[in-house]
């Protein structure tokens, strides 16, 4: 097993290219958690076509009735994470004013918070590496990585991964340009 050397935690994970025709094919996935035992990430570019309400049998207030569901990642598809953002979060858990959290009575919470600076993503499922995994994955060039930010993890997710590519510079804008399909070139 690779030595491990320092957290993602609070970093991006981008489609190298090398993922072609697996789930994480031009994904962005925000990795939370990241130490020693492996790594928890959300998948933040894969809305699914339904609402919170649509999946969670539960008293919710309306504003988390409505919020579109992501799918986080191929682990647990039934497992509810959610992000969280504030103008001022003290105890933020994965960078500057952005929390994780899992927990159902928590999200009712922040629904029924008055902030209007607040923001909330909410998913379904995550991305798990084990131990030394994503290090030896990143090693094959599979993924790029790059700083997360509230801005990026709240923002459009319909062309997330191209955007970010772009803005990486020009050594990716031909990746970022790329067919999903090369042979339509």
């Amino acid at each position: 097993m690779p030595e491990f050397s320092e957290s993602l935690r609070g970093k991006l994970l981008l489609d190298g290219g090398q993922l072609k025709g697996s789930f994480f094919n031009r994904t962005v996935v925000l990795i939370c958690q990241h130490n020693r035992d492996g790594a928890f990430g959300l998948v933040l570019n894969r809305k699914t076509e339904n609402h919170v309400h649509d999946v969670l049998v539960a008293d919710l207030p309306e504003a988390l009735r409505r919020q579109p569901l992501f799918f986080g990642g191929p682990v647990q598809p039934g497992a509810l994470s959610y992000l969280h953002s504030d103008a001022l979060l003290p105890n933020a858990n994965v960078i500057e004013n952005l929390s994780l959290g899992h927990s159902l009575d928590s999200l009712v919470d922040l629904g029924e918070s008055f902030s209007t600076s607040q923001q909330l993503k909410i998913f379904a499922g995550y991305a798990g590496w084990s131990p030394g995994q994503l290090e030896e994955e990143i090693k094959r060039n599979s993924w790029l990585t790059c700083p997360a930010s509230v801005d990026l993890v709240f923002g459009s997710s319909d062309e997330l991964w191209r955007q970010i590519l772009v803005k990486m510079g020009a050594k990716y804008r031909l990746l970022a340009s790329a067919p999903e399909d090369l042979s339509s070139n």
